[in-house]
This record gives C-alpha cells, structure tokens and sequence, in this order.
C-alpha cells in the first residue's frame, strides 16, 4: 500500500460525496453553539436531556476534582477503581433495576467486551441488520456465527434460533436505533429469546434516560424483567457525561469484569466523572419536565414537517430522519440549513444503507419551540 494508493481512495470519498468532516466546537454543548465561528441552534447533539452543560454537573465536576485528582492513573483491576466508580455502579444497577453494573469508558467499548466474552467460536450472534457498527464489530471479534436478521422482523428471528445448534445464543439489538429513531420490539424479541433459550443484549445508548418512568430507559418503558437480558447504556447522551455501563445478572457481569478486555486493559475513567454523573443521575430521575418538554417539541416537529418533500421516518424519540435519498443532495440541504443559523448533519454511507442519506434532526429539552418551528420552516421552504 503507497500514499498514492490512500490518496486515491480518499479522492473516491470525495467523488461519491462520502468524506466526513470535523467540525470544531467552541462553546458548551448546547442548543445554541459557535462552530467554526458561526453561531448556529444545533440539532446535532445527542444531549437529549440538555444536561451536558448544567451548571449543577460542572459544580460536581469541581468538587469530583478536588477529591479525586484528574486522572484515574491505572485500570480498574489495579489501583484505578475509585470509590466514586463503586457508588455509580451501585446506584446505575438500582436505577436500572438490576442487580448489578459495571462501567466502561465508552458504549463501543462496553459492547466489543460485553460480546466477546460472552460468545466464542462454539456460540452464535444474532443482530438486527440496523444495530449500530460496534455491536457489529463485536459479534466479528468474538468469532461466533454471525446471522444477521431484517430490521425489526421477529418472525425471521424466531426461524434462525430454532435453526442454531450453537452452545450459546445471542441475539443484540439497538433499543433505539440511532439513525432511524425506532424503538426495537423488545418485548416479541424476549418472548423468541425465552423460547429458544438465547440471551438478550440490549444496547440502549438513545434511551436511557428519556424513556420510561423516571427515564429508567427501554426496559422501564415496556415493563420488562427477565434474567435473560443483559442490558447496556451510554452516559455521554442524555446523562449528559461520559462513560457507558452494562447491568445484569450478577454471573455475568462478574463474567465481564474477569473476562471484558475493554475493561480489563485500559486505564478508569477519571473518578471524577463517576462523581459527576451520581448528579446527573438525581437529575434525570427528578426533572421529568426535560422529557415532557423533549415529547412536546416531537409533535411539534412532526406536525411542522407532515407533507414535505422527503419522507420524515416513523419515529416517537429524539432522533427524527427526514430521508433525502442521495448523498450530495442531503449535503447541500445541511449546507442550505447552516445559512439558515441550523446545524443539522447529513449522514450517509456506510453509516445508513445506500440510498437513504439523511438529515439526521435530533431534539433535545434545551430547545425552544421557536427553534423548532424555525427549522420546519427552513424545511418546507427548501423542498
């Protein structure tokens, strides 16, 4: 492989509108930002609760400074396991209602850790084609069988259980599919896993927090119980921090911690953010007005939007595609947008199918309705 080699590749990026782009942000996360030195009302953020910012989790990140240091110097297994990270495992596992949780510095790391060692050669993974790339990398890594399933199609799944002779089974899936918007059939999904004796993994990075009672995620949000699932979530989207964290059975998370090597091998998260986010837990479970607020600016959206040009998919959450179809055309309507003071990202291949590239609108409680009603303008004038 030469530069030239590299060079030509990424001139075929550019030629099929496929380069992606840094941005730099110069302001707090927030509704409205300065990017690049254009103040612009972002709908690119997954900050669904609007916490990232809240002057009460930087107060906690000063006091968390102060009595933690910065770094958490080693890993977990070592010295790096502060007693902030005990306290937030212990309260995510009690808000989740679980027995226990472990945290992992990031949601792609908890799921390559999660499913590898959970599913060797002998096992077998089944995934919704629409699961998000590190549960997709995961199930590569772990050197199971690999059988992908339509989106959302339980029946399809129902099939490929009943055909599997693996050891151990294993069917992941997004609760909140982070490019669609859709919520996954969890409750069909377990009743299939209960049949056929498989586990469920549940990644829900788009839910925790904004669904359910208390915003206790997907699992609150349809009443489900079962030891048959094991459940993931992000801390960096509507807990407003950093960080992701699995909960379950206490035979498999004590699994993951003596067998995760995303957990094992590599340095804590500083504690300080474990201390940071015990506040954003108070806050999410205690501010139910953010999710009413974010529920409302939906409707608003959706109504803005029925009729326009290009199809607005089927979505109830934060995240609402509006699918333009062709790559360069989602990008000159995103360009189009920021002359307008809008941030909203086009996303394409290999992110989405080909074919359906996007504008990719996600709300959060810190909008106003005036922002809202001022993008589905900007929309239905550019159509």
């Amino acid at each position: 492989m030469t530069y030239a080699a590299l060079a030509a590749e990424l001139a075929g990026l550019d030629g099929s509108g496929l380069r992606r782009v840094r941005r730099t942000l110069q302001t707090p996360q927030g509704a409205r930002v300065t990017v690049d030195g254009r103040e612009l009302v972002s709908f690119c953020s997954n900050d669904y609760l609007g916490l990232a910012a809240d002057p009460r989790l930087v107060t906690a990140a000063r006091d968390g400074a102060e009595r933690y240091g910065v770094g958490a110097g080693a890993s977990h297994l070592v010295t790096g396991h502060a007693a902030a990270h005990e306290a937030l495992e212990s309260a995510l596992a009690g808000f989740v209602g679980l027995p226990r949780a472990l945290l992992f510095a990031t949601g792609y790391m908890a799921n390559i850790g999660m499913v590898t060692a959970l599913a060797g050669r002998d096992d077998a993974v089944f995934a919704d084609k629409l699961n998000h790339a590190s549960l997709n990398d995961a199930a590569v890594l772990s050197r199971a069988a690999f059988k992908r399933y339509a989106h959302a199609d339980v029946a399809a799944l129902d099939r490929a259980l009943a055909a599997s002779v693996a050891r151990r089974k294993l069917v992941v899936t997004d609760a909140v599919f982070s490019m669609d918007g859709d919520i996954a059939p969890l409750p069909e999904l377990l009743a299939v896993c209960e049949r056929h004796g498989a586990w469920l993994l549940v990644d829900d990075a788009h839910g925790f927090g904004v669904l359910g009672r208390g915003g206790r995620g997907a699992l609150a949000h349809f009443g489900i119980a079962s030891q048959r699932v094991i459940y993931m979530a992000t801390l960096g989207k509507a807990a407003g921090v950093y960080g992701a964290f699995v909960a379950g059975q206490p035979e498999v998370v004590e699994t993951l911690l003596q067998r995760a090597r995303t957990y094992i091998y590599t340095t804590a998260t500083p504690p300080l953010l474990a201390h940071v986010l015990l506040t954003s837990l108070q806050l999410i479970e205690s501010e139910d007005w953010r999710r009413g607020q974010l529920h409302r600016l939906i409707d608003i959206l959706r109504e803005g939007l029925r009729g326009n040009a290009w199809r607005l998919a089927a979505s109830d959450t934060a995240i609402q595609p509006v699918i333009v179809g062709e790559n360069e055309r989602a990008l000159a309507l995103s360009e189009q947008l920021a002359g307008h003071g809008l941030l909203v990202p086009a996303i394409r291949p290999p992110t989405v199918p080909v074919g359906t590239a996007r504008l990719r609108i996600s709300l959060s409680a810190a909008h106003a309705v005036q922002d809202v009603e001022r993008l589905t303008d900007a929309l239905r004038g550019l159509s």
